[in-house]
């Protein structure tokens, strides 16, 4: 039977919900469900109400992206999760192509390459992850950086009873602090070097906002993992 896909798209206060929505409804591998968490928004919420017909609409009081990623995943149905921000887009084949990538070697995490858009969806950087050499270059980079963007993460359903939910103590390291469980859990993520997500730079984004904020709270996941993560890495020679 074809794998069911769970779209989960947290949203707050976004102008660019509707860009979102559309390019989850155009893909060429259907989403089994698209669900909009809606994390107490006071804006901008009308321009979901075209989209209502075909999607799970999900309110609750604000909590942060993790707590709305998290209520969106216990109500998923689907074999697989993707996340997408509410200011991202998903290229056509996103879904088809890492849901074939994901059957074809067994895996429970996956994540893409991705291209940089503007607050006018023009792209303004090409295949911007960061590729490595090979799995200890890979594992390194975890010491001192996230090498993985969210929004290109697909997961087997199944992993979160194995490695845990997001953390909703961490307001913007939570998908950090969940690759690290993953990697030491023995589900390091694996890329599909694929550019499959547009990810959109824009004056409100929280990344820039927040900048001081998330550099702390990243350093401070960092270290919580340093220990374990460099004895994996010496077990495996590096």
């Amino acid at each position: 039977m074809k794998p069911r896909v769970s779209i989960v798209i947290p949203f707050y206060n976004c102008p660019y919900i509707e860009q979102a929505l559309h390019s989850a409804m155009s893909q060429s591998w259907q989403p089994y469900e698209i669900i909009v968490v809606d994390d107490g928004s006071t804006m901008h919420a009308e321009r979901i109400t075209p989209y209502l017909p075909y999607i799970h609409y999900l309110g609750k009081a604000n909590g942060g992206t993790a707590s709305a990623l998290n209520h969106g995943i216990a109500h998923a149905t689907g074999d697989y999760v993707v996340w997408l921000s509410s200011d991202d887009m998903f290229y056509r084949d996103k879904i088809n192509n890492q849901v074939l990538f994901m059957e074809q070697n067994h895996l429970l995490i996956s994540y893409t390459n991705f291209n940089y858009i503007n607050g006018n969806s023009q792209a303004t950087e090409l295949n911007a992850a960061a590729v490595f050499p090979n799995q200890l270059e890979y594992l390194r980079c975890f010491l001192y950086g996230n090498p993985i963007n969210g929004c290109t993460v697909m997961f087997k359903r199944e992993i979160f009873g194995a490695i845990g939910m997001f953390d909703e103590a961490l307001p913007y390291t939570h998908d950090y602090d969940l690759w690290y469980r993953a990697i030491l859990n023995g589900y390091a993520p694996v890329m599909l070097n694929q550019s499959l997500t547009a990810y959109r730079r824009h004056e409100g984004m929280g990344t820039l906002r927040h900048y001081d904020v998330i550099m702390a709270e990243a350093a401070a996941t960092s270290a919580r993992y340093h220990a374990p993560l460099s004895a994996l890495i010496a077990s495996m020679g590096g």
